[in-house]
């Protein structure tokens, strides 16, 4: 299976996930894979449904994996038979505002951690692609960021605010990192780690007050809104997140207060009589 997934050159982070879950599904049983079948598999999504609670995209990341190990490595047409695909629901983003982003900034004493949240939301990058910044992708001289392997290993640019600019050249004067823009700091050869990443961003959001568990895709939901409700139009900010398909970047459009505000509802249209409600407030007794 691993050698069928690198060879249709998926992600890292796919690989990692489709093995971990087809890995998991086996010791639930404690049979290999290719001794179980399409009862098995239902009961298997039922029990992460039911019992484990898991969300909808989690399901959908089991069911794909087991799909990809059935269809593809063990050759059994069954799977498309037998497992219905789940509908798919739409979930709208939770959006930070600025004042939020600002007070988690303003709360955030830590210099290194103070610069990785502001990156997230200045750049909206995924945190895969923030922890791989190399010093030599931030190009000061054309005011762009280099992510030389995005989502799906496709690379992209993204213009570098001179803000963030002038606050990333502080950084490197007190941090001085050789070849990660943001090092481990047990291991400065090597990247910092997603589960440090994620930790931090829980920290600082519960130190700002947010109600809500803060992650590092809040950042980029968190952008890409308030890049729309700047007046960015919808096939920019696609190019910027990195986005294949334009349907997923509009549905920020959903979650734009400014642009929902500005939409006039056809009642303001009406010619009406003035309201004026007296004691007899033209109810039938």
């Amino acid at each position: 299976m691993l050698e069928e997934l690198q060879l249709r050159n998926l992600s890292q982070n796919t690989i990692t996930a489709y093995v971990g879950a087809v890995r998991r599904y086996a010791l639930h049983f404690r049979k290999p894979p290719e001794q179980l079948g399409p009862e098995h598999v239902r009961r298997y999504l039922l029990y992460l449904l039911n019992e484990k609670k898991d969300t909808a995209n989690t399901i959908q990341v089991y069911r794909g994996a087991l799909q990809f190990l059935y269809l593809q490595v063990l050759k059994q047409s069954w799977f498309d038979e037998e497992m219905a695909a789940p509908k798919q629901r739409l979930r709208l983003p939770t959006i930070l505002r600025p004042d939020e982003i600002a007070r988690i900034l303003d709360r955030t004493i830590n210099r290194k951690h103070w610069m990785i949240l502001a990156t997230f939301y200045a750049t909206a990058l995924r945190c895969c692609e923030l922890r791989r910044l190399k010093i030599d992708d931030m190009d000061s001289r054309q005011m762009i960021v280099h992510v030389p392997e995005g989502k799906g290993s496709v690379p992209r640019v993204l213009a570098l605010s001179p803000n963030l600019l002038e606050r990333l050249r502080a950084y490197y004067r007190w941090r001085k990192p050789q070849e990660w823009l943001f090092p481990s700091q047990p291991e400065p050869d090597r990247p910092l780690n997603d589960s440090s990443i994620r930790d931090l961003c829980r920290k600082a959001g519960r130190r700002a007050g947010i109600k809500h568990l803060v992650h590092p895709h809040l950042f980029r939901h968190a952008c890409a809104t308030h890049m729309l409700d700047a007046g960015v139009d919808l096939r920019t900010i696609q190019v910027f997140l990195g986005h294949a398909d334009i349907r997923t970047t509009a549905r920020y459009l959903r979650v734009s207060l400014q642009r929902l505000q500005a939409a006039r509802s056809p009642f303001d249209t009406l010619e009406l009589k003035s309201v004026e409600y007296g004691k007899d407030d033209g109810r039938r007794r």
